[in-house]
């Protein structure tokens, strides 16, 4: 059967492959539209499938508050290249499952859905026609009381503070100020006993080396553990439009409290590829 143009464009509509690979479908179901879908979509989900196992470091933090901002969602979704993660459908998807999280308030990845669909059948289809691994990693949502400020650098880092009094220009401060200093927690109450004892048997076994008298020894792991309190909690850093004052003053100074903060990161924790181009150039230059 003779396969025509309008038939191919059809098709590419429909599944959103390239010409070549939709004519070869319609060629190889002898005209058949809907038998020619149905192999691209089998065809597009089995690559995608196989494509999962490729490494996305990429894509963006997309953060979706309801209108009177008192719910918020934060997505991580990653892709192989930041081009990808620019594409017209992976804006669309990333905007659905931001929706849904919002709306529906999951209990894990696993359980969003979109339109009624598993959100992994929708991703696969994704994948098939973007034809990169993209996975939706992780979320952050919650509800509130009080306020929330949000701070997104570039859809790299997203960032949602929830304050008890002060007004929007200091919360959207306070989120601005979390995406740049990275604090491990809003206040000391919030370290982890693991990680203050781990950094305690550090200065311990630093002083130790000075030979001083064991007294001495204790004052100065004290004043540094006080130090390291105040690098890593919201309240003890200097806020990054005043370094003059710490962050738990311009608090105090209007009134406010910080209840919780969440913060995610582009691929922050996934290993990623190292590429060296210039030596792979030089390889190339040798072996002509």
């Amino acid at each position: 059967m003779s396969i025509s143009a309008s038939m191919v464009k059809e098709l590419r509509e429909r599944t959103g492959a390239g010409m070549m690979e939709c004519k070869k479908a319609l060629a190889a179901a002898d005209g058949d539209m809907e038998a020619a879908v149905e192999q691209m979509r089998i065809s597009g989900l089995a690559k995608a499938d196989k494509k999962s196992g490729n490494t996305a470091a990429e894509g963006v933090v997309n953060i979706v508050m309801d209108d009177a901002r008192s719910r918020f969602a934060m997505v991580e979704i990653n892709s192989q290249t930041d081009f990808a993660a620019k594409a017209e459908d992976f804006v669309a998807f990333t905007d659905k499952v931001s929706a849904a999280v919002l709306a529906d308030q999951p209990g894990s990845v696993d359980d969003i859905t979109i339109g009624g669909e598993p959100l992994e059948e929708v991703r696969k289809t994704l994948v098939a026609k973007i034809g990169e691994n993209i996975q939706v990693r992780r979320f952050e949502t919650g509800t509130t009381d009080a306020s929330f400020g949000d701070y997104s650098h570039g859809g790299r880092i997203g960032v949602v503070v929830e304050l008890e009094g002060g007004d929007a220009d200091l919360a959207r401060d306070i989120a601005m100020h979390v995406a740049a200093s990275k604090p491990v927690c809003v206040d000391e109450t919030g370290v982890p006993q693991e990680l203050l004892e781990k950094e305690k048997a550090i200065l311990v076994a630093e002083a130790s080396e000075s030979g001083k008298p064991e007294e001495i020894i204790e004052k100065m792991v004290k004043g540094r553990i006080a130090k390291y309190l105040a690098e890593v909690t919201l309240v003890g850093q200097p806020f990054v439009k005043d370094p003059d004052q710490t962050v738990g003053k311009l608090l105090s100074a209007a009134g406010a409290k910080v209840r919780a903060f969440h913060r995610l990161e582009v691929g922050e924790g996934i290993e990623k590829k190292e590429e060296n181009f210039a030596e792979e150039v030089m390889a190339q230059v040798r072996g002509s």
